[in-house]
């Protein structure tokens, strides 16, 4: 590992800079690492919504993960919006090619407004060749009925049988984020590996601004697993990291819609 530890995002960029690349460098600096950055597509969006997408040529994704890698020891990887099926594709073989040594799979598929991020032929894609590749991923409840084909948990008992159901389809590790259960005074994710199943647990932080948690949470497990000594530690740290982010959320004045999580809550006053 290097010191720090070199963290790469792979995903689309926000321009009001609450999710996606900016999260993610916000996310990885937050929590002790390097952060670089290879984009997928273009959004226009803000904190009310996603306007427009504009995706990159699966070609340029290609030449910008190879000429990163050509020189930089990447120590963790973490991938977010991939837009469509071509982009994916480039993502898989890139890493097929490169194999870092901490990969974080985010399954973006719908934005916080309920704008569509993940085109549907690209789903098996991700589904088929990501997943595979990847040492967590990270969806949340509707993105794991979207991968399984089925529909949301909306229970407990049921998030714990998709987060096996995603192991039995290739997945390594799931951790699969309960936010969506509103009616929990708790928020509890889900992590599973191999026959281990683990509730991960904090008080539910009572904000609107939630603009970009799931970014960030999987920005912070890819930051912090290369300085800890396991997968169970380092999300811990993680959860731990975006509940305090959420709780000083509302410090924050950006937009008017669901705005930020505070990714430098321990440093700002």
């Amino acid at each position: 590992m290097t010191t720090p530890p070199i963290a790469l995002t792979i995903a689309a960029s926000d321009p009001s800079g609450g999710a996606g690349i900016q999260a993610d460098l916000k996310a990885f600096s937050a929590n002790g690492a390097y952060g670089t950055a290879v984009l997928t597509a273009l959004t226009a969006q803000n904190t009310r919504g996603v306007t427009g997408i504009h995706t990159l040529p699966p070609e340029f994704v290609t030449e910008q993960l190879d000429t990163l890698f050509a020189d930089v020891a990447v120590d963790s990887v973490k991938i977010g919006m991939l837009a469509d099926a071509a982009v994916a594709s480039a993502v898989a073989d890139a890493l097929e090619r490169h194999r870092p040594r901490y990969v974080v799979l985010d399954p973006v598929m719908v934005s916080t407004s309920g704008h569509r991020l993940l085109e549907t032929d690209a789903v098996a894609v991700l589904r088929d060749r990501l997943l595979p590749l990847a040492d967590l991923i990270t969806p949340n409840l509707p993105e794991a009925g979207d991968l399984l084909g089925a529909a949301a948990a909306h229970n407990r008992a049921e998030a714990v049988e998709q987060a096996r159901a995603l192991l039995a389809a290739g997945a390594r590790r799931v951790l699969l984020k309960g936010g969506h259960h509103t009616h929990d005074t708790e928020s509890v994710d889900v992590l599973a590996a191999g026959d281990r199943v683990t509730e991960i647990s904090a008080p539910r932080v009572t904000t609107r601004n939630t603009h970009g948690t799931g970014c960030t949470l999987s920005a912070a497990i890819a930051a912090l697993r290369p300085q800890h000594d396991d997968w169970h530690t380092a999300v811990r740290a993680a959860k731990e990291y975006l509940t305090k982010a959420l709780r000083a959320a509302d410090t924050l004045r950006v937009g008017h819609g669901h705005g930020p999580v505070h990714h430098f809550h321990q440093y700002w006053s």
